[in-house]
């Protein structure tokens, strides 16, 4: 941990000592411009296409990527003009000294493994959606970044940032409109095509796929890592992953915590789950992800999440319905004068929405794994419930399924040798 802290003193001296002769003054180099010196660096690990989207974010430097995909590898590696390290395994990148920030991109199921290993080496962590595959993987994110000090951030921003999808307003206003009361209590949010969320019903697995033989350049086993060995087929890696229960969730998997973790802040409920969780599905196969009609989630309040997948259910359906008022698709409320109204109630907190600031002050970030987990927690309840076609029960202080051994069974799922968490 000396070590560690001795990094963080580090950078928060805005780098002195060894590299004092790099420090270029700000007033040289114009308005706006941050010399190398006072950058923090970045290693990616996963340079498919979601890692190389990534590169460009103010503060960061990027200094290492890391793929078990020799092609994935030189186009990452291809990404700045500078000379960078690159590396196979990830372990390696991790442990790099000049990594300050390793920005997880893999598939899911190995987020987990990634982000416990980062934050031992004590370096900060920007991961991709979904958190984990499993709750009891993302139970030990959230216990190994409190352990180590590190800060973490969840690569989705909707609830702080950007125009969030069919509502065409920032989080923010609806946020003030919830916590004001005006809609009354409890509510039911409703996720659909309808509302202006589509679950990509493409994201589903192919049955009984026939064995292929491995791309030279890919080295299989590492990609399959903590997961079960299935032998290689070209549609269970890549962009076609998500259609696999192995790696991830399907539609559900790939945008329920863009979806989902606004509407959790916009309830209050960033530090609970919801206590039940009902689906109306197909009976799923248990390797290849199918689709569902509608995946239903109750807290203790009486508050609910309800989602629906494809066509299913009534186009007219509001987006928050509550006893007071409904909000609709682009933000239209049926409460008379509410924008008046409104204008008269405090705004919503204040949050760190920059995780250079974060790393550099040590504040929290404004999602992080602590909400973090919980978001990614109700998209695994749905993925169990899915599973087992079944309505489930949930104790969001204990984690677990109540009287339910096969559910929870699914909270932590086996890892393949040698790989642990």
């Amino acid at each position: 941990m000396k070590n560690n802290m001795d990094r963080r003193k580090f950078l928060k001296r805005s780098i002195i000592g060894a590299t004092a002769l790099t420090i270029i003054p700000r007033h040289v180099m114009g308005n706006g411009f941050i010399p190398p010196s006072d950058q923090l660096t970045k290693g990616i690990i996963g340079t498919g296409g979601m890692g190389r989207g990534h590169l460009n974010y103010a503060g960061t430097r990027l200094v290492a990527v890391c793929d078990v995909d020799k092609k994935h590898l030189e186009l990452g590696r291809q990404l700045v003009s500078e000379r960078i390290a690159a590396y196979h395994d990830f372990r390696e990148l991790i442990l790099d000294k000049n990594v300050d920030i390793v920005h997880i991109a893999t598939p899911p199921h190995w987020h987990g493994i990634m982000s416990v290993e980062a934050a031992k080496a004590g370096k900060d962590i920007w991961c991709e959606k979904p958190m984990t595959r499993t709750i009891g993987e993302g139970k030990r994110v959230m216990e190994a970044v409190k352990q180590y000090g590190v800060k973490f951030r969840l690569n989705t921003w909707f609830r702080f940032a950007d125009s969030f999808y069919g509502l065409g307003t920032p989080v923010r206003p609806l946020k003030k409109l919830v916590q004001s009361g005006m809609l009354g209590w409890p509510l039911k949010v409703t996720i659909s095509k309808h509302t202006g969320f589509d679950w990509k019903f493409f994201w589903v697995g192919k049955e009984n796929l026939a064995p292929e033989t491995v791309p030279a350049e890919l080295d299989y086993d590492m990609w399959l890592g903590p997961a079960p060995y299935k032998p290689y087929n070209s549609h269970r890696v890549h962009q076609t992953f998500r259609g696999y229960w192995d790696y991830d969730g399907g539609g559900l998997g790939d945008m329920g915590q863009h979806y989902i973790d606004p509407v959790q802040y916009l309830l209050g409920k960033d530090n609970t789950s919801p206590v039940k969780v009902e689906v109306d599905a197909p009976q799923q196969h248990p390797d290849a992800i199918g689709t569902w009609r509608s995946i239903t989630y109750t807290y203790d309040d009486g508050c609910q999440i309800v989602l629906w997948g494809g066509d299913y259910g009534n186009p007219d359906t509001p987006y928050i319905s509550g006893p007071n008022g409904n909000v609709y698709k682009n933000f239209v409320c049926d409460i008379p004068d509410w924008e008046k109204k409104l204008a008269a109630y405090p705004e919503p907190e204040e949050q760190v929405t920059d995780f250079i600031e974060s790393v550099k002050t040590r504040k929290p970030f404004a999602l992080n794994e602590q909400n973090g987990f919980r978001s990614s927690t109700i998209v695994n309840m749905g993925v169990v419930a899915l599973r087992l076609n079944r309505t489930l029960h949930f104790d969001p202080v204990k984690l677990e399924f109540k009287n339910d051994e096969a559910a929870n069974r699914l909270l932590d799922q086996p890892i393949r040798s040698p790989w642990n968490i």
